[in-house]
């Protein structure tokens, strides 16, 4: 048996949204020879379990100048890819492969089948269509360039493949951050990002599952502040939600610095000022004067059992009139509602998402291709990279974007002039 590496033209590392987006775009652009390796039985995985099991597969802001504002790492870097592929060419891609995206009330976008498996089955036929070749239980454990051009790339399983084009697509997996470097790139040194914040103790632990919206948040860490307004959920060790996820991706680093300690201002008022709120409660005053204060809330949507915690909070019992309400207690009430403090005391006990801020530098790669700055005829893509961006389909987004311009340029460079 001939111990001569397989020849191909284009190997891409890693099975996930961006490397069978590269395989498949390459492909389709007449790429021929192009192997997928992915180190799992069943590639996608990321894919089947995001959403809840229904796949966000992006998010309807259609325009890059805004889009860029959704990635804590990566920002104004990304307008110049966003602009040849964003939101909307995803949407068509994926409709002109067979699958309907519909748009959820908070811009989410998901397949019209609402389950991730559509998404799978689309990315996967289209794959098929194009000759692309996939092995899975394969991975790649390492590359180097070749004299004569292109690289020797070792597999786990021991085999040895010539590849003339090389994309790494291997998401957060550390073998990826290895082979990267492996071949001359720097890392940003990964740290988590999209996560709750656990309080200890937990003074909210009684509310449980109570979801407050809009609420903002301010957050104090590392001598540096973040602000974030939206829906939050309390949990049995803190607070979770969208706008609690987008506040620890914009302050990944510096929680990470501080040892995930910090200081968590909420204003559960959802930004209303003094004036507002005394405005509320005077109305209440006149117009509630008979009700108990735990039977009638300064405004609806105010959650009742949220009320009654600040009620106990500020030691005014819930049975007290409205018209009994004393300044002082107001006074209190109001302060709480709007300047609740909490001592943040590390993560959640686990992550509704699975992002990483970190990964390559994007100074070493030329983003209108995807190849490397430092080895000629290396792609990288997706979350291999220093790219990350909040909850909402947006890391997916990326995913599609970095996956079509590599595949798009290798088909070009591979084009005879």
């Amino acid at each position: 048996m001939s111990s001569k590496p397989e020849p191909w033209s284009l190997v891409v590392a890693g099975g996930g949204p961006a490397g069978f987006m590269a395989a498949i775009a390459a492909a389709e652009a007449g790429q021929q020879g192009v192997l997928v390796l992915e180190s799992t039985p069943e590639p996608l995985g990321k894919v089947l379990i995001s959403g809840g099991g229904r796949c966000n597969v992006t998010h309807a802001c259609w325009d890059p100048r805004e889009l860029v504002g959704y990635y804590p790492r990566g920002s104004r870097a990304l307008r110049g890819p966003f602009s040849r592929f964003a939101t909307g060419d995803a949407v068509a891609w994926f409709d002109e492969h067979g699958l309907a995206l519909v748009e959820e009330a908070d811009g989410r976008m998901f397949p019209r089948a609402n389950r991730s498996t559509a998404v799978i089955q689309c990315l996967r036929q289209a794959a098929q269509r194009a000759g692309v070749v996939l092995r899975t239980s394969e991975a790649l454990q390492g590359a180097a360039p070749s004299p004569e051009g292109g690289f020797s790339l070792q597999l786990r399983s021991g085999g040895s493949l010539r590849a003339e084009r090389l994309v790494l697509a291997t998401g957060s997996h550390p073998s990826g951050r290895r082979l990267a470097q492996g071949l001359g790139h720097g890392l940003e040194a990964p740290v988590p990002s999209l996560f709750t914040l656990a309080f200890k103790p937990n003074p909210l632990l009684p509310l449980a599952g109570v979801v407050m919206d809009p609420v903002d948040l301010e957050l104090e860490t590392s001598g540096q502040r973040f602000r974030q307004s939206g829906p939050v959920l309390i949990t049995h060790w803190g607070l979770s939600g969208p706008a609690t996820l987008r506040l620890t991706a914009f302050a990944a680093r510096a929680l990470h610095q501080s040892g995930y300690r910090g200081q968590l201002r909420v204003d559960w008022s959802g930004g209303r000022s003094l004036a507002q709120l005394e405005e509320l409660f005077s109305q209440c005053r006149q117009e509630q004067v008979r009700k108990q204060l735990s039977n009638a809330r300064p405004w609806p949507a105010l959650s009742r059992r949220l009320w009654q915690h600040l009620l106990d909070q500020q030691g005014v019992e819930p049975d007290r009139r409205w018209a009994d309400l004393g300044k002082r207690q107001q006074q209190g009430l109001i302060e709480s509602l709007r300047r609740s403090t909490f001592a943040v005391a590390g993560r959640g006990p686990f992550g509704e998402e699975f992002v990483t801020a970190g990964g390559v530098a994007l100074g070493e790669v030329n983003l209108a291709t995807m190849e490397s700055r430092r080895v000629p005829g290396l792609y990288l893509v997706g979350e291999l990279l220093d790219v990350d961006g909040v909850t909402g389909g947006f890391n997916f987004q990326h995913c599609w974007s970095s996956g079509w311009l590599a595949g798009q340029a290798i088909a070009a460079a591979s084009s005879p002039t």
